[in-house]
């Protein structure tokens, strides 16, 4: 039986801050519909002290940007590209149009057809999240979107360079400094000066990740991708140094970001308890990731591998670094998860910057039923079919004119029964059903 030594915020304090976050977002992407721009402005004056006659950034802002970053920079950022793309066109290779012939004359199959427009959300009011420039623009220019926009706040008082530099290189086709709900809600809703996107897509906040759950339905979204959450499973063959690392490494993210530690070895449990404060004397962005652990990390001890699996597959986290004895086990026995990074050589930050998966992955327990986003988000799988001869149309009509008659809808059924005539010269009575022949 598992024991937890830390627990994190309770259910009723995680669902009164939800209800809060809907609140605000719903009252927020009303007022964008009805303003339009108007509304956008006010909101980025607001939040982001960010005022300027357009949000949308000229090439000139852009070549500014890219022209402040090193050298050393900008191979960085397309090493990482790279490696991004890399990934992306060898998982949009497994994609396939297929077309069949099932019964003779009927033929069967399905085209992938990229959307039409994506809205991209770079985040970058705490820190510039370049890498999620790469993993949404990258992918959707790998999928074959022919209309790309990207959104990001600005940083510190003006565009992101770096953002803006990754959101170019990766081929963003309109660059936007704006952040936050009034974002994604331009994008989605469109106003006098943006035009809406058919999908949205990239991680942010709760605030962010509520406004993409409320315009599903509007838009396409890839998945709800809200405040990081990390699952580091573990046994003795590592530290506690190590485990406290990996954990501090991704709440920093923010406030509400959980990460948990689950482990069959109580000593390490205990360790890497004792390793997280003291790391948190020493790291730079101790003030958020303090906050993060104390309000929801943590710590589970369990008596088993099995029992891990199980515990984690409830969890359900959006990262998981296995660090065992049998990393395999639990890439051959778990189910719900974002992303699993295996072994102690790899870590959430090696996905998350560079590596070349993507790193905009499934939040809140919906890895239950979706996996990150990827080339296969941005395009729809589309059926057609074909009858290419009479016997066919007249044989899978006297099927389909029975059908109907079975569920009573007699003008389905005369869509069969016309082409029963026609085709197979039978006489089958007006809204009536063919008989087997």
């Amino acid at each position: 039986m598992a024991q937890w030594l830390k627990r994190g915020a309770t259910v009723e304090v995680r669902a009164e801050t939800d209800r809060k976050v809907r609140d605000v977002v719903e009252s927020t992407l009303a007022d964008i519909e009805k303003r339009g721009d108007e509304a956008v402005r006010e909101l980025s004056v607001k939040f982001d002290y960010w005022d300027r006659d357009s949000y949308l950034l000229t090439k000139q802002e852009i070549q500014d940007c890219i022209d402040t970053l090193s050298e050393q920079d900008l191979k960085d950022i397309e090493f990482a590209q790279t490696q991004v793309r890399n990934f992306a066109q060898i998982q949009k290779e497994a994609l396939k149009d297929v077309e069949v012939e099932t019964l003779p004359g009927v033929i069967l199959g399905h085209k992938n057809i990229p959307v039409n427009a994506a809205g991209c959300y770079v985040p970058g009011g705490k820190y510039p999240l370049l890498a999620s420039a790469h993993m949404s623009v990258l992918t959707a220019k790998v999928a074959g979107v022919p209309r790309i926009v990207t959104c990001a706040p600005p940083f510190q008082g003006k565009p992101a360079p770096a953002i803006v530099a990754a959101q170019a290189l990766a081929g963003a086709d309109e660059i936007y400094a704006l952040g936050g709900i009034q974002a994604v809600g331009a994008m989605a809703l469109g106003t006098q000066t943006i035009d809406p996107v058919d999908m949205l897509v990239g991680p942010g906040n709760a605030f962010v990740a509520e406004a993409k759950r409320q315009l599903f339905g509007r838009v396409g979204i890839d998945l709800f991708a809200g405040p990081t959450e990390t699952l580091v499973i573990a046994d003795d063959s590592v530290d506690g140094e190590l485990c406290a690392t990996d954990l501090l490494g991704q709440v920093e993210h923010g406030p509400d970001s959980p990460g948990v530690l689950l482990t069959t070895s109580e000593a390490l449990a205990r360790e890497t308890m004792k390793e997280i404060d003291r790391l948190l004397e020493v790291l730079p962005t101790a003030a958020i990731a303090r906050q993060a652990w104390e309000t929801f990390g943590e710590v589970i001890v369990a008596d088993s591998d099995e029992e891990m699996v199980q515990i984690a597959d409830e969890i359900a986290s959006e990262h998981v670094q296995v660090m065992t004895r049998d990393p395999d086990y639990f890439l051959n026995n778990m189910t719900n998860y974002g992303a699993l990074f295996l072994g102690p050589r790899t870590n959430v930050s090696y996905g998350d910057k560079v590596i070349g998966t993507n790193h905009t992955l499934p939040t809140k327990k919906a890895a239950r039923y979706t996996g990150g986003l990827w080339v296969g988000k941005f395009i729809k799988t589309c059926t057609y079919q074909k009858v290419v001869t009479d016997e066919a149309s007249a044989m899978v009509g006297e099927y389909c004119s029975r059908l109907c008659a079975l569920e009573g809808f007699a003008g389905h059924g005369e869509q069969a029964n016309i082409r029963v005539r026609r085709y197979g010269g039978r006489n089958v009575p007006y809204a009536g059903k063919a008989e087997a022949s």
